[in-house]
């Protein structure tokens, strides 16, 4: 059973099309019960091998590429007439989405079963299995 209390969603956002299946259902949820949602998104402090010796510093260009797909989560929350925060931290996404819906007090967090892995999990993906079980408050996976 949903608890109706719910006033502050968490979505951890990489950018694919699955995690934003996660930002729809969530504005769902805030539709129904009047929350606000904050995306997050994690980034890593080491860029993935096919970027390594790039030309274009890889912080600056995940930042790009976060502060676009972020622009079109807030657009999507505003045309649906949901509160949009956004929230980018340097980290590690399977350690860093339990601890920071925690420590920020949200009363659920919204993700997508599968996003954007270097290595394609068959099941559930590496990211939501682990926070599903480290996470102290609910988890919603949406497949």
């Amino acid at each position: 059973m949903i608890n109706k209390n719910i006033k502050r969603i968490l979505v951890p956002l990489d950018g694919s099309k699955n995690s934003f299946k996660g930002l729809d259902e969530a504005i769902y949820l805030a539709q129904h019960f009047n929350s606000a949602i904050t995306a997050l998104c994690v980034i890593s402090s080491y860029p993935p091998l096919p970027l390594m010796g790039r030309q274009i510093p890889y912080e600056k260009h995940i930042l790009e590429q976060v502060k676009r797909f972020m622009s079109n989560a807030k657009k999507t929350c505003v045309d649906n007439k949901v509160k949009f925060n956004e929230k980018i931290i340097k980290g590690i996404a399977t350690l860093d989405i339990a601890e920071f819906a925690s420590d920020n007090k949200f009363d659920l967090i919204v993700m997508s079963s599968r996003g954007m892995s270097t290595v394609k999990e068959l099941f559930l993906g590496s990211v939501s299995n682990a926070v599903v079980h480290k996470s102290k408050i609910p988890v919603l996976i949406v497949k």
